[in-house]
């Protein structure tokens, strides 16, 4: 499995060997040990797989959980695709308030580590789209966090003619309105 970084520090993209014969594909998902050699927290321990399945143009984030209960989280995609969306929420990180995009795909079986200090979104782009993810904490309602999708500041292009979006997540609040605890 490959690793690559991005211009956020912490957020790692795995890019695993695909291994395809006429019966499929096989491809690994996971490796403690890579995520050991590359520095990852040694303390992080998966704790909890969540998954959402997408029509094209849902937009479910852009989400967090604050401490104690803060996640890092590693996303992909197990069928069709997504626009991934992460946006530095680290108040002393010279990177805050800035966002990267990845585009994961089941055909790629590209994965995302979103470190915890980042609030966390996607827009589906298939049909039936899987989006899987791991967490270092379990979900704790009362620790909830969020950004607005759509904030000016931030400045996203989410790739999609009209979101869709919860109730929950069209009144979360601006980059500028948030306190964060990170």
């Amino acid at each position: 499995m490959q690793a690559k970084s991005h211009a956020l520090p912490g957020l790692i993209e795995f890019i695993p060997r695909l291994f395809g014969d006429p019966r499929g594909v096989f491809y690994e998902t996971y490796s403690a040990r890579l995520m050991q050699e590359l520095g990852l927290p040694a303390h992080l321990e998966w704790v909890q797989d969540n998954q959402s399945k997408s029509q094209p143009g849902v937009v479910r984030g852009l989400h967090f959980q604050r401490p104690p209960h803060a996640q890092a989280k590693l996303v992909r995609v197990a069928h069709g695709s997504a626009l991934d969306v992460v946006v530095d929420i680290r108040r002393d990180s010279p990177t805050f308030g800035q966002h990267a995009t990845v585009e994961l795909s089941a055909a790629l079986g590209n994965i995302l580590f979103v470190p915890i200090g980042f609030a966390h979104g996607f827009v589906a782009l298939e049909e039936d789209t899987l989006f899987l993810y791991k967490c270092s904490d379990y979900y704790a309602p009362a620790a909830e966090g969020g950004l607005l999708w759509n904030d000016p500041a931030l400045n996203i292009n989410w790739g999609v003619a009209e979101a869709i979006i919860s109730p929950k997540d069209a009144v979360l609040p601006t980059l500028a309105e948030l306190d964060s605890p990170f």
